[in-house]
């Protein structure tokens, strides 16, 4: 798949943002006035801004408010819900912490349960998709989730959570590399079946469906090479996991926190630019992609 910068930063940020609102919700850290305003705008900024940055590969984004009319059969749709209510109720549970010093818990756990679901349908648009072997595991809400839990313990500032959370993701992140390299082959999508000419023999193209590049092609054939992919991998993973869980455990200092977080979304970003160059859609086989 093409991977669009627009995409890319949705998910990461808008993950992160998520999490943080998530904890925020459940009351961590436990600040109100001022200090709270601060942890709600960096959570909003990202949650928000994320979430608009998704609209910038629409042919139309003037027309991404239709998508919440589709909410029984479209993920996207149900993402949109999820994150309006969350973004509503957090707003509510944050100006009684900046403006009244006052926790309104069952604010705080609507809106952690609807940040946490919103990360969970955006997760769902790539799953459902079986064009595309990569993504249709259970493993990916795994990876969504895990990563906007991450970032959101990260902004937080619960150190030990942190740590454990970054690990974590980074266990999921490598199963995920590992199932994914042999989704395609154990799908059984092949161009005989994708043909439906299997039972004639051995299928093979005979020349190329265009003489020149389409949407498809740029879309949906996007190919990257084994070795960048190992090497992107492995400074993907010492960016998001190692370096950040190194630095949180040396005795805390803003500055280091700061590194941390640095290094942690730059991998993060890296991991999810490749979460779409690798992923294999099947109109490949068409053109000898795959």
């Amino acid at each position: 798949m093409h991977p669009a910068p627009s995409v890319i930063f949705f998910t990461v940020f808008s993950g992160i943002g998520f999490g943080l609102l998530t904890f925020l919700g459940l009351g961590y850290p436990a600040v109100t006035g001022w200090s709270a305003f601060a942890f709600f705008i960096i959570a909003y900024l990202c949650a928000v801004g994320g979430l608009i940055s998704s609209t910038f590969h629409l042919g139309h984004p003037e027309r991404a408010v239709k998508a919440f009319t589709q909410w029984r059969s479209s993920w996207l749709s149900r993402e949109g819900v999820c994150a309006v209510i969350a973004l509503i109720t957090m707003a509510l549970y944050g100006a009684g912490l900046v403006f009244f010093g006052q926790r309104w818990g069952i604010l705080g756990l609507i809106g952690a349960i609807f940040s946490l679901l919103t990360v969970f349908t955006t997760s769902m648009i790539y799953t459902q998709l079986k064009t595309i072997p990569r993504w249709n595991s259970p493993l990916t809400p795994a990876m969504f989730l895990s990563f906007s839990l991450a970032g959101g313990a990260l902004l937080a500032s619960q150190v030990k959570w942190a740590m454990a959370l970054i690990a974590i993701s980074g266990v999921i992140q490598v199963v995920v590399w590992m199932q994914g390299d042999g989704a395609l082959k154990s799908s059984g999508t092949t161009l005989a079946t994708a043909t439906g000419l299997g039972t004639k023999g051995d299928v093979r193209a005979f020349e190329p469906p265009h003489t020149g590049t389409n949407y498809l092609l740029r879309e949906f054939a996007f190919v990257v090479g084994r070795k960048h992919s190992m090497k992107l991998r492995i400074i993907s993973f010492v960016l998001m996991v190692v370096l950040p869980v190194l630095l949180l455990a040396l005795p805390f200092t803003h500055w280091l926190a700061l590194l941390a977080v640095i290094s942690h979304v730059g991998g993060a970003l890296a991991s999810r630019w490749l979460f779409f160059a690798e992923a294999e859609h099947v109109v490949g086989l068409y053109y000898g992609k795959r």
